[in-house]
């Protein structure tokens, strides 16, 4: 009994059977997202509120405070940015590891600055989030946990060790119940906050990198299309001289006696002269064979067998069938890479899970054109169906290991026609994706 396969997930790029395979193993790398000049800017900042502080507290309320290991303290964050302008440079782009370091100092000098301070009861110990909140934005989960950690140490040293606040007069101590309260509400901020930020920014990551990586596929699909232009415009070009030196080589040939030394070296030029004329109609004939120039309008069909041209190499079938409303006439559409690959890309995705057969059916009316692609295949997966068209959302059980880029990005590219693809399973098993386009839209893009 054949087994059937794992129900599927959405792939990404196919590996074989397409003109470019594209690498979609770096989104989630984070190095390099934040600049040193921009931790140094923030440090500045601030070591200004700091010093800011410093002075109104004790030159205009005059509190009495530990003014030398403040200053100390401040000071080393104007030494580390001085030695990193000039060391390393504002410009340089930050490891995931140098950027945590950097931030983690600055949650050590807050700390230290808060013990001298009174700790959890001074009102600026909510500014011990602002390093955490940064991190979670720029760096990967494993350091964003490890800047939690060392936050909530930090946290928990200055509620239970800290200098009193500076009172003056008779002074004040509040409640131990309010001071375990506001080491709670901050500790839960912590980490409420460093997760919201880290999701957050994790999911723009993922859009931002699944968004370039449809854009490097609709323009490899653009440079193919110029490519087979500008070799029909070479052809034609170059069809001139070549005919020229064709006529003049069987004129010297028909002037030449055959016993001429030099009459072998005439039969060389015109043979060769003759397979470079075969050579320039292959490159002329190219084009039409794959679907004609970029602009070239085809019908749909035709369209369709571009499409899926790249990807008949499967062992399941591939059948293309049309289904005309009575008296409707074929819809002429222009060649455009974003359908050719966002259409190629949902095929490529029926036919690596088919068992048997894949139907692509093209239905058009007067007012609209769908086109329904089904499989025999064990379908889309129940958690993933109500997720399909978000980039990376899970990655495949099988051995391929994609991260479902492909169906994104054909989501991505078809709606830049204008189309919408709702995806499904059929009743019997098997996927279902119908892509839907107004026919008047299609047909008048440009």
């Amino acid at each position: 009994m054949k087994r059937r396969p794992a129900a599927r997930q959405p792939t990404s790029e196919p590996e074989s059977g397409t003109r470019f395979p594209m690498p979609v193993s770096l989104p989630y790398r984070l190095d390099g997202r934040v600049t040193g000049r921009t931790l140094v800017l923030m440090r500045w900042i601030a070591i200004w509120g700091q010093l800011t502080s410093l002075g109104v507290i004790t030159l205009n309320f005059h509190i009495n405070m530990p003014v030398a290991p403040v200053l100390a303290t401040i000071c080393a964050s104007v030494l580390l940015n001085v030695v990193v302008m000039a060391q390393r440079g504002p410009q340089l782009r930050l490891t995931d590891q140098d950027a945590t370091l950097y931030l983690a100092f600055d949650t050590l000098q807050l700390t230290l600055l808060l013990y001298f301070n009174g700790g959890m009861d001074n009102p600026f110990a909510i500014l011990l989030l602002a390093p955490l909140t940064v991190g979670a934005a720029i760096l990967s989960f494993y350091n964003v946990v490890l800047l939690t950690v060392l936050s909530q140490l930090c946290l928990t040293v200055i509620a239970l060790w800290h200098y009193p606040l500076p009172w003056s007069g008779a002074g004040f101590q509040l409640p131990a119940l309010y001071s375990l309260g506001v080491w709670s509400g901050l500790s839960m901020a912590s980490i409420m906050l460093a997760c919201y930020v880290f999701r957050v920014a994790h999911e723009s990551r993922r859009i931002t990198d699944a968004l370039a990586a449809s854009q490097l596929a609709l323009a490899r699909e653009q440079r193919l299309s110029a490519l087979g232009g500008l070799a029909a415009a070479a052809a034609h070009e170059l069809g001139t001289p070549l005919g020229t030196i064709a006529v003049v080589a069987s004129e010297l040939a028909r002037d030449v006696p055959p016993d001429s030394p030099i009459a072998e070296d005439i039969a060389l030029l015109r043979s060769q002269s003759a397979r470079c004329r075969d050579i320039l109609a292959e490159l002329s004939r190219k084009p039409e064979a794959d679907g004609g120039p970029p602009f070239e309008r085809l019908p749909l069909t035709a369209l369709l067998e571009a499409a899926a041209t790249a990807h008949r190499t499967t062992p399941a079938l591939l059948s293309i069938t049309a289904r005309p409303a009575v008296g409707a006439p074929e819809p002429v559409v222009r060649r455009s890479p974003e359908i050719i690959h966002g259409v190629g890309n949902l095929l490529q995705n029926a036919l690596q899970f088919a068992e048997r057969q894949v139907d692509v059916v093209a239905v058009w009316d007067h007012e609209s054109v769908e086109l329904i692609i089904t499989d025999d295949g064990p379908g889309f997966s129940s958690h993933v169906l109500g997720r399909l068209g978000e980039p990376y959302i899970s990655q495949r059980s099988d051995r391929s290991g994609h991260m479902g880029l492909g169906v994104f990005i054909a989501e991505t590219l078809l709606g830049r026609t204008g189309a919408s693809v709702v995806f499904g399973n059929q009743r019997q098993g098997g996927a279902r994706v119908v892509i839907h386009w107004s026919r008047h839209d299609l047909e008048s893009k440009d």
